[in-house]
């Protein structure tokens, strides 16, 4: 009996032991073959037992040094850095490029890059990733009506200028970062929800703080560990208080145009308003046309507009007031082509499309203090070979070193003098006069991604960037109070932003 009983607990035992081999082995061998590719990808900063923690702190206080340090001691290759629970690898050079923008969704993945980095499950919505239909809103209904809502645009320009920026006969100072988001915002909004949401403040206080919010959030949560992220994610967000503030004003806007599909029995009614409330309507499936779904969408637009992980509008808007003020010498070249283009044209989509000069401007800015440490950002879906050989395992994330791209002599000639003009002279070249344009990408201008997932939103960023700057040359004179000395740039991890306290000095033009 005791022998029967031996050989059954032995069966089971050898049963166990060779399930647990059949499971575990393939896992442990997943895992030495992670490593290996792991320690095959060179390392900069701490690479001890402590790594993580030394490199995440580091990383979040002296990001530029450590993007610069890895960026020049391995050129044209990829490189990692240590974070608390993962590895960030960073990759460098054309030949990079060129990989990223050719791998496919199911190799590289930019939406689940983006729901890690924002953590869009505690700051946004699962939703917004799973089923992100409101990409191909602003890729296709939303760049085809910037024209057709181009007079709108420029109306609330000059109303939110007038506001913000009253144009006086003695010289002003603004502090322009908040400028920049309070008319960034309010022109973003008259072509998202028109009037009179778009000029409410208590609306415009929720889309410019809950922008600001989410990437704060995100960038503390990805501070923790993995196993402590939903906690993190639970206690660090607002987006319940943010969703009830948004319903209240979005709610009887969407029930009243469901309303009227009722009423009329079509998606197409009279008087049915061109704005992106109606653009997510009508691509909205059915599980998808509810107030709820429909107020988490257009707060994740608005995120993307006001402030998004390549630079934002109004960082950008920023960075060019600065610019523009500190380069006195390119405001009559640039006014004059406005002028004349406007004389012609009037103050039209085509009218600023024919901006070239104040287009170089705004591509050189873009360059020169845009993008900050990385872009390009894709989840690794499954284990990726780069043309030189390097492989990179599943489950890591990489991305580009926009700042250190385009400071790299390899690319521009002069890199770190800020030359409004670079492009416009490229365009002068035979047979590239439809090169170089802000709005276009390319292996050594990375500020909008590369390839098929190139910012879907850049259209109308560069467009109404480009008309609020020549609403400015139009109508004031500009300086900074130090002649020539842009504020100093703050870096926050490795995203660079333009001064929070710096301020332009504006009066009426003379």
């Amino acid at each position: 009996m005791n022998n029967v009983i031996t050989l059954q607990l032995l069966s089971f035992f050898i049963v166990g032991l060779a399930w647990a081999a059949w499971v575990l082995l393939p896992k442990l061998q997943r895992w030495r073959s992670h490593a290996a590719m792991l320690n095959a990808i060179p390392t900069v900063g701490p690479t001890g037992f402590l790594s993580g923690c030394l490199g995440t702190y580091r990383f979040f206080t002296n990001a530029r040094e450590i993007l610069q340090e890895g960026y020049e001691k391995h050129p044209n290759r990829i490189f990692k850095i240590a974070l608390i629970d993962r590895w960030a690898i960073i990759a460098t050079g054309h030949t990079m490029v060129e990989d990223i923008m050719k791998a496919s969704d199911d190799q590289l993945n930019i939406m689940e890059a983006t729901a890690e980095t924002l953590q869009v499950e505690y700051t946004l919505s699962k939703e917004v990733v799973i089923h992100p239909y409101h990409v191909s809103i602003v890729r296709t209904p939303m760049t085809r009506n910037i024209g057709a809502r181009f007079a709108e645009v420029r109306d609330e320009i000059v109303s939110a200028f007038a506001d913000h920026i009253p144009a006086q006969d003695d010289w002003v100072k603004i502090p322009v970062y908040k400028a920049s988001f309070q008319i960034v915002g309010r022109t973003a909004n008259r072509f998202f929800v028109g009037l009179p949401l778009c000029r409410d403040p208590d609306w415009l206080d929720l889309n410019t703080n809950f922008a600001v919010e989410v990437f704060i959030s995100a960038m503390i949560i990805n501070l923790f560990p993995a196993f402590l992220k939903p906690i993190a994610g639970r206690v660090l967000t607002r987006m319940p208080s943010s969703m009830k503030r948004a319903t209240k004003h979005l709610a009887p806007i969407i029930e009243e145009r469901l309303a009227r599909e009722s009423e009329y029995g079509s998606k197409d009614w009279p008087g049915k308003p061109n704005d992106l409330i109606s653009w997510l309507l009508d691509e909205a499936k059915n599980e998808q046309r509810t107030v709820s779904d429909l107020v988490t969408r257009i707060l994740a637009i608005e995120v993307a507009a006001i402030h998004t992980t390549l630079p934002s509008k109004s960082t950008a808007f920023c960075n060019a007031l600065y610019q523009l003020a500190a380069h006195p010498e390119v405001i009559i070249p640039m006014r004059e082509e406005v002028e004349a283009t406007v004389e012609e044209f009037g103050w039209t989509k085509e009218a600023v499309g024919k901006m070239r000069k104040l287009d170089s401007f705004m591509k050189e800015t873009l360059r020169f203090s845009g993008g900050g440490g990385l872009v390009n950002t894709r989840k690794v879906i499954q284990d990726f070979t780069f043309s030189d050989g390097t492989i990179v395992p599943a489950g890591t994330t990489i991305g580009m070193a926009a700042y250190m791209h385009h400071h790299d002599e390899a690319q521009y000639d002069d890199p770190y003098t800020f030359d409004a003009f670079r492009f416009y002279k490229m365009r002068n070249r035979e047979g590239e006069s439809l090169k170089h344009q802000s709005i276009s990408p390319g292996l050594d201008y990375i500020t909008f991604g590369n390839g098929r997932h190139a910012c879907p939103g850049r259209f109308f960023a560069v467009y109404e960037i480009k008309s609020l700057i020549a609403h400015i040359l139009m109508s004031y004179d500009v300086k900074l109070e130090k002649d020539g000395v842009v504020p100093p740039y703050e870096w926050h991890g490795p995203s660079m932003d333009p001064s929070s306290t710096g301020e332009v000095l504006f009066k009426a033009r003379r």
